[in-house]
């Protein structure tokens, strides 16, 4: 199994809610997506980013399906149109 972590950082925090329904938007759209968490930071310091990202995929190969995958690309597309910082951690659990 692999675990995908990505933080981001919106320079309007308000971006955060409507990125996060389209983060879970991908849940069911990407069938080797097994499992997606989102969650938008309640402490706001200086240190956090805005929002955390968690997918779990069963392989190094589906990880490397869904960051090409064109449902997953249309969300990266608007991320960075948003001008959205990101931190990303792979790792196999």
């Amino acid at each position: 199994m692999v675990k995908h972590i990505v933080f981001m950082k919106f320079p309007d925090f308000s971006l955060a809610k409507i990125a996060k329904e389209k983060l879970l938007s991908m849940k069911g759209n990407i069938e080797f997506l097994k499992d997606i968490e989102v969650g938008i930071d309640f402490s706001r310091s200086d240190r956090s980013y805005d929002l955390a990202l968690v997918t779990i995929f069963e392989t190094k190969e589906d990880l490397e399906k869904y960051r090409v995958h064109p449902y997953h690309q249309e969300i990266v597309k608007w991320l960075k149109a948003n001008d959205t910082k990101t931190k990303v951690v792979d790792y196999e659990i």
